[in-house]
């Protein structure tokens, strides 16, 4: 919760207005300019208890040229009160059952985000769906399957015409590797895969793991090819 909402909010205009109108597609919107908020938590959790997030929707909402955009685990309805008008992009954070019952604790099931969708589709956001984490396992491509044909049978017209997806597969670290271990350790059954992983350092300095080059290959192409069979409408913004 931030008390200088409001300079905050001056500096993001004069940030949009400096920025000017956006000439040259890219990966993140063909038009607009995509401001992420909530990086580090998650802004429908956030809005429970603070009016900042409900500010800056509506902020956004009067900036043709700006996006704001979060990703989000958690279905809250009384976001469904306010007035985007387009500005802002909800990315629905979606994994098969099997995994979230597993490692998205304490989070919304993924059969009621899924039904979420056309409500905020309907209430004027841009919906976007999030494929994270995905974990390689026996059996993943199957459950992953079933994910697409759940979205696909759920969700309307009007969101298959604006949706798209990221696909982020695994990453992890020693350190939350040791952590679980000692609160939660069946995730690290699937977590933790030496034999398939490797060492990668991160742009903030941190060593993470991460699946070895041509297990991600194959992953992404197997997700890929599965989104092309199941959801063809479904654009893949990025995978990595």
């Amino acid at each position: 919760m931030f008390t200088n909402i409001d300079k905050i909010i001056g500096y993001l205009a004069g940030h949009v207005r400096r920025q000017g109108p956006k000439t040259v597609p890219n990966q993140c919107d063909p038009h607009a300019w995509v401001y992420d908020l909530g990086e580090n938590s998650d802004c429908s959790v956030d809005a429970l208890v603070s009016d900042n997030v409900a500010d800056l929707i509506t902020a956004f909402g009067a900036w043709p040229t700006a996006k704001a955009s979060f990703a989000t685990k958690y279905v809250n309805r009384d976001l469904l009160d306010l007035d985007p008008r387009g500005r802002t992009r909800i990315r629905f954070s979606l994994m098969p059952e099997a995994d979230s019952q597993l490692l998205d604790l304490r989070t919304t099931p993924i059969r009621q985000r899924i039904a979420a969708i056309d409500d905020f589709v309907a209430a004027g956001y841009e919906v976007h769906v999030n494929f994270s984490p995905v974990v390689v396992r026996p059996g993943w491509e199957e459950d992953w399957a079933e994910l697409l044909d759940q979205l696909s049978d759920g969700t309307g017209s009007a969101f298959k015409a604006q949706a798209a997806a990221e696909i982020i597969m695994l990453t992890h670290n020693e350190q939350l590797h040791e952590l679980n271990l000692g609160w939660h350790p069946k995730s690290e059954e699937l977590l933790w895969r030496p034999e398939i992983q490797q060492a990668k350092r991160s742009q903030s300095g941190m060593w993470n793991v991460r699946y070895r080059n041509n297990v991600k290959a194959a992953g992404v192409e197997t997700l890929t090819d599965l989104i092309a069979q199941r959801a063809p409408w479904l654009t893949v913004r990025y995978a990595f």
